[in-house]
């Protein structure tokens, strides 16, 4: 007689921090050996060396499979398989195929892997929780929320960027742009490729280190030193008779980068507050590109990936052959598109493609990224109606008070800057007005291009900053 057929125990079930890391490094090798292009669940299979219906079960966060599996899993992509990675289960196989979250490929997946968890953790019957599963809007967008909108090709030209060789990678747009959120995926992409990384805030650095360049020099390579996790030993590798840059070019090449055995990225944020100190300027600027210009010929140099976050671009005298704002990927962030407001939407719980509200919400603030985010937050957190939203807003400012506030007083710091943007928002069409002022306030991100000429970026700006100048 046949024996019945059991279905066979299986001992751990991968947890949401394990996938969380395991598929973070299999996007780091698709990029990396894949010009970024998705494996398919067969080439993973291939590469792992199981089936791809165990691979399948093993997505699914909810079948177990035994030990060795999830081991090899995690080595394949040269990860060592943790205690928070997987729990131990005894519970029999019940998973069938048709509870894949991945299909066939995983071409439909988000860069940074967790659209699998959107539903889960914003759907429309969890709405009335929302204010305790997102806090409000006004950082950095953590590397494991849902609510990270990509903007095609932005990031994956980022991810393969860091991959190159010495490469500069410029990362530019007006405050509030997402620009912290995209650093924050790069620098987790980074780690899991076992890259040194270092962020670097220009704002925290000391005016008397900003007014002294062997200070600041000094203060620079103190900071990555001590990221890096290296004794500074600044004495004892600087020499004041060969001047503070050659010591800092050195210190760099013989001393920190020498100790590492894998790429440093290097993000410098914030690099806009260095423009205010031309002197300075001056001097570090033409020093980071001439490690750029070493990087081709050195491989040492070739260590060091440099990122440079900024809202405005270097409107100081450099040599164009000395600057390093015009060499390496430049990449600007744009706008959300509707289609995108759309998307995100749909991670609040919210169902806007059949529907005007995306359009509408744009006809008003355009698509800024951080103003859509506080929409959403407010709409599902509050139950306000996006009617009610908009209409106080072009009132009183409404939700976007505090955003708008911030404008109004760097408008005031700069009265020629401040008269400017009135006859911008006061123009019944699109004006002209001077490079200088252009440049200033489309870095604030105050004004957008109509042709030759330029507007108000959208209809809020226009409707608050006329009501703040009729009260002057």
């Amino acid at each position: 007689m046949e024996r019945a057929k059991t279905k066979r125990k299986r001992g751990v079930i991968l947890t949401s921090a394990g996938l969380k890391r395991l598929q973070a490094a299999i996007l780091a090798v698709e990029i990396a050996e894949n010009h970024g292009q998705r494996f398919t669940l067969e080439e993973l299979s291939a590469r792992i060396n199981i089936s791809p219906k165990t691979l399948s079960r093993l997505w699914s966060l909810k079948a177990s499979v035994d030990h060795r599996t999830l081991k090899l899993c995690f080595s394949a992509f040269n990860l060592e398989l943790e205690s928070a990675d997987y729990n131990i289960s005894s519970d029999l196989d019940k998973i069938s195929t048709d509870d894949l979250i991945w299909g066939n490929s995983l071409d439909e997946q988000d860069i940074d892997f967790f659209e699998s968890r959107r539903e889960h953790s914003f759907s429309v019957k969890e709405s009335d929780n929302l204010t305790y599963t997102v806090s409000f809007p006004d950082g950095p967008i953590a590397f494991d929320s849902p609510l990270y909108i990509e903007r095609p090709p932005i990031e994956k030209l980022a991810y393969q960027e860091i991959n190159q060789r010495g490469c500069v990678l410029r990362i530019r747009a007006p405050k509030e742009m997402g620009k912290s959120s995209l650093v924050v995926r790069l620098l987790a992409l980074a780690k899991q490729q076992h890259y040194y990384t270092v962020k670097l805030n220009c704002n925290q650095i000391d005016y008397n280190h900003l007014t002294d360049l062997n200070k600041f020099l000094r203060c620079f390579c103190n900071g990555v030193a001590k990221e890096l996790g290296i004794e500074p030993k600044l004495d004892d590798n600087w020499d004041e008779e060969i001047g503070s840059k050659l010591s800092c070019t050195f210190y760099f090449k013989n001393y920190l980068l020498k100790q590492i055995n894998h790429p440093l990225i290097l993000v410098l944020e914030e690099v806009d507050c260095l423009f205010e100190y031309p002197q300075l300027a001056q001097e570090f600027f033409p020093l980071l590109r001439s490690w750029y210009e070493e990087a081709r010929r050195d491989t040492d140099w070739q260590k060091l990936r440099l990122i440079v976050v900024y809202s405005t671009e270097a409107y100081i005298s450099i040599d164009l052959n000395r600057s390093p704002f015009n060499v390496g990927l430049p990449l600007r962030l744009p706008e959300f598109t509707r289609q995108q407001i759309q998307e995100l939407a749909k991670r609040y719980g919210l169902d806007w493609y059949s529907t005007q509200e995306a359009s509408q919400l744009m006809s008003v603030v355009g698509g800024h990224p951080l103003l859509i985010q506080i929409t959403l937050y407010y709409i599902c957190s509050q139950q306000i109606p996006l009617n009610n939203i908009l209409q106080e807003a072009l009132v009183n400012g409404g939700i976007y008070r505090y955003h708008l506030w911030r404008h109004w007083v760097k408008l005031q710091e700069n009265p020629s800057l401040l008269e400017a943007y009135a006859k911008v928002v006061r123009a019944q069409t699109s004006i002209s007005l001077n490079p200088l002022e252009t440049y200033k306030l489309e870095s604030l991100g105050l004004i957008t291009y109509k042709g030759n000429n330029v507007i108000p970026s959208c209809e809020l700006y226009r409707n608050y900053f006329l009501r703040q100048l009729s009260k002057n």
